[in-house]
This record gives structure tokens, C-alpha cells and sequence, in this order.
């Protein structure tokens, strides 16, 4: 297990994510330059993420429903405890949604997104506050899978 400490970053000023910098060298630790999936907790909330690179060094996304939990954000400074994530990623889906991705041919090409386009996908439709538009989200799921796009 690996344990830091690191400042919240903005991503841009519009604020379309926030990260910490991881600050060891991936390549030794992890064997690889590219993605690595880790488990990690931010000041003690659980969280499955990855560290990724853009070209400098590797950074941990900190999504917005953590930052809410632990009352922080861009600037404040977090401990982070993070290990290589070998389990296998699978969004659970709820029955509705699963039963129209499979009836629309695509459940499998679904399961071939990455496990962040699956979240993504799922918390969407989960996010949904009437059945209308819950079903409506189902349906656009289907058609944007049909079609290769990702929801963001």
C-alpha cells in the first residue's frame, strides 16, 4: 500500500475534473508507463480509480462525489493510500437498463467499453429523478452504444 499526501488540482478553469499528482515513478513501481487501475482511498473514502498520463506525470482523478464527502477540493490538500487494482471491473447494471442493452444487440459492446464509460453510462440513467426521463436515458443508452459513442 502507498500512502502520499497531494493538493487537489483543477484539471482547467472550467473545472472539467479534478486531480492529484501521483508522485512516485509509475514504470518502477507498477511496471508500466501507460494506465494503471488502482484501489484507493482519499482521506478514507474508497474509491476505484486509475492513474493516467497526459504526456507528464501520472495523476489520480478525484471525482466530485468524493470531493463532496470529504468536504474538500481544488487546493486543499488530501492523503491518499492507493495499490494496483487487479480485480475485474464490472458496472453493475440495474435490471431494466441490462435487459434493454441486451434486447437492443449491444449489451456486449457495452461490456467492451472501458469500466469509466460503463459508470458513466450507468450513473446517468441512475440520476434520472422521473421514469420518464429514466426511460428516456435507457433509450439513448442503447442508441449511443449502437452507434461506438461514449456519454461524455
Amino acid at each position: 500500500m502507498l500512502e502520499f499526501d497531494a493538493v487537489i488540482t483543477r484539471s482547467s478553469e472550467r473545472g472539467a475534473g479534478s486531480f492529484v499528482a501521483f508522485p512516485g515513478d509509475v514504470s518502477e513501481l507498477f511496471g508500466t508507463r501507460g494506465r494503471v487501475p488502482v484501489a484507493t482511498t482519499i482521506d478514507g473514502v474508497p474509491y476505484r480509480g486509475s492513474l493516467v498520463t497526459y504526456g507528464g506525470p501520472h495523476l489520480l482523478g478525484v471525482l466530485k462525489a468524493v470531493q463532496e464527502q470529504i468536504g474538500k477540493g481544488p487546493g486543499d490538500t488530501v492523503h491518499v493510500r492507493l495499490e494496483l487494482d487487479d480485480a475485474p471491473r464490472v458496472v453493475a447494471l440495474a435490471p431494466d437498463v441490462e435487459a434493454a442493452l441486451a434486447a437492443g444487440g449491444v449489451l456486449d459492446a457495452f461490456r467492451a467499453m472501458s469500466y469509466s464509460h460503463q459508470r458513466e453510462y450507468a450513473a446517468w440513467v441512475e440520476d434520472a429523478k422521473r421514469p420518464a426521463t429514466r426511460v428516456s436515458r435507457i433509450d439513448r443508452t442503447v442508441e449511443r452504444v449502437r452507434a461506438g459513442l461514449r456519454l461524455k
